[in-house]
């Protein structure tokens, strides 16, 4: 049987002698490539090699930038938003940030984080980045290009900071993650910032048939439903509607009316109509737009005010029955009322308001309420009050048992019985009395039995005073007024 031959193994000398000469022929190809193939030819032949030999990878990414040009890019803000919602607890660095004009500390993750998240089973990882300016080599030279943010042509100076978000996933959920999970993010960013939405309040004002201003404040008003001195069913039946009329944009639009709603809140003065609006306006996160008709130069001046209110917008009109004299729609101004304040005649007329509620100029905006309040529901043309102008009537009755109850809790932090509740509720029931009355008594001692003592004369002070003041009055108007008072629900 032959021998088996092996080849012989390079001796250390041989392979120091092979690599020396493999050194020598790529620095004389590197010193030839660099001397006869100019800058740009260079950079495209780099550019080539290195994306043919590149290798393959199953995963895709998605760059966010933080500005497209000179414009921010909203997607990056979703994003950003986004993310700060899904935060690892092990995360070791965040990013910390405030405005002074918020409430709020913000905590957003830092730069190379990398936060992994899931969306119908898909795995993708998110990462922050931000590229530090850097000097690029040669002269001084270099121009910025605004239209794409980038450094121009190479002659040296600095290539400006970039900051991104990189989001990455296997390439196979390409169309899933782009038609799908991005808009969840758009709306997911949505409903934070309008959690964090600082609610204004403005003062619409025209004079003199001109174009008029706003000024706006912050609505620091602290009224919400969990606050009000109302019904519970009443509060309940106003959030479902305020709920239904949000999520019905597509409806509005299928059946060809304006995505707006109207209000009527009527009842005795006290009886919590503002505080009402305001908790509207904070549990929707809507601004308010404030309309004194009694400043309304003319209708023209009607239509230039709407155009200066936005979407996502309550415009309040309080005390109509008292804030000026309408004429109707012949141009007829009605008889004159004690409550309505002396002043000029109005240049507008009732078809002007109705078109500026229901009418063509009704439509120059998105997801608007209107709010009217009165106390003499009665004393309105009956062309206001039917749907479509004002969809929703709402009594706002005389203090009931769960009112106080409410207030009780809110002023003097009573979350259960007290031995002086069963005497005034007794008196609640048979005494027209409003939540305004019971606040202030509230609020006259810090010792919570020397307040519901005072409350308890008050209420027998207020009963005696009514009593005698009863004696012309008629028992059917009587008991017709108190069921009107016990009423206190929502007529759609």
């Amino acid at each position: 049987m032959a021998a088996r031959t092996f080849p012989e193994m390079p001796t250390p000398s041989s392979l120091l002698s092979a690599y020396a000469s493999m050194s020598t022929s790529i620095m004389l190809f590197r010193t030839m490539f660099n001397q006869l193939f100019p800058r740009e030819l260079r950079r495209y032949v780099l550019n080539a090699v290195r994306f043919y030999w590149k290798p393959k990878s199953s995963k895709l990414t998605l760059v966010f930038d933080e500005k497209d040009g000179l414009t921010a890019n909203h997607m990056f803000e979703a994003a950003e938003a986004f993310l700060c919602t899904r935060i690892n607890p092990d995360s070791e660095r965040l990013r910390i940030t405030k405005s002074v004009k918020e409430n709020h500390i913000n905590v957003k993750f830092a730069d190379s984080e990398t936060i992994a998240d899931s969306f119908e089973g898909i795995q993708v990882s998110w990462t922050y980045v931000r590229q530090q300016p850097q000097q690029r080599p040669g002269g001084d030279g270099d121009t910025l290009d605004y239209a794409s943010g980038n450094s121009s042509s190479g002659r040296g100076g600095f290539s400006p900071e970039r900051k991104y978000i990189e989001l990455k996933f296997d390439k196979k959920y390409r169309e899933t993650i782009i038609s799908s999970y991005l808009p969840l993010i758009l709306q997911r960013s949505e409903q934070l910032q309008n959690q964090k939405k600082i609610v204004k309040l403005h003062n619409l004002q025209s004079y003199g048939g001109g174009p008029g201003h706003k000024e706006s404040v912050n609505l620091d008003h602290p009224s919400t439903f969990d606050t009000l001195a109302m019904d519970p069913g009443m509060k309940k039946a106003i959030i479902d509607d305020l709920n239904l009329f949000l999520k019905r944009k597509e409806f509005y639009k299928r059946v060809g009316k304006a995505w707006k709603r109207g209000y009527l809140l009527y009842g005795p003065p006290g009886t919590g109509k503002s505080s009402l609006i305001a908790a509207i306006a904070n549990y929707l996160k809507f601004d308010i737009f404030d309309l004194q008709l009694s400043n309304v130069g003319g209708d023209s001046s009607l239509k230039k005010l709407m155009l200066r209110t936005s979407n996502r917008s309550i415009l309040v009109i309080e005390d109509i029955d008292c804030s000026i004299q309408l004429p109707d729609r012949k141009g007829t101004v009605l008889s004159k009322l004690p409550e309505v304040k002396s002043g000029r005649d109005p240049m507008f007329s009732l078809s002007g308001l109705l078109n500026f509620i229901d009418g063509l100029w009704s439509c120059c905006g998105d997801e608007r309420i209107i709010i009217f309040t009165t106390n003499h529901k009665e004393r309105l043309d009956p062309a206001l009050l039917r749907p479509g102008r004002m969809d929703v009537h709402i009594h706002m009755s005389y203090l009931t048992v769960d009112g106080f109850e409410t207030l009780a809790a809110n002023y003097l932090n009573i979350h259960d019985y007290h031995w002086r509740f069963r005497e005034i509720k007794e008196l609640i029931k048979c005494k027209k009395v409003t939540p305004a009355e019971v606040a202030e008594e509230l609020m006259k001692s810090d010792d919570v039995d020397v307040v519901l003592e005072g409350l308890v004369k008050f209420l027998k002070r207020k009963k005696m005073e009514d009593d005698e003041s009863k004696d012309g009055v008629d028992d059917d108007d009587e008991e017709s007024e108190v069921r009107e008072a016990k009423k206190a629900k929502i007529i759609s």
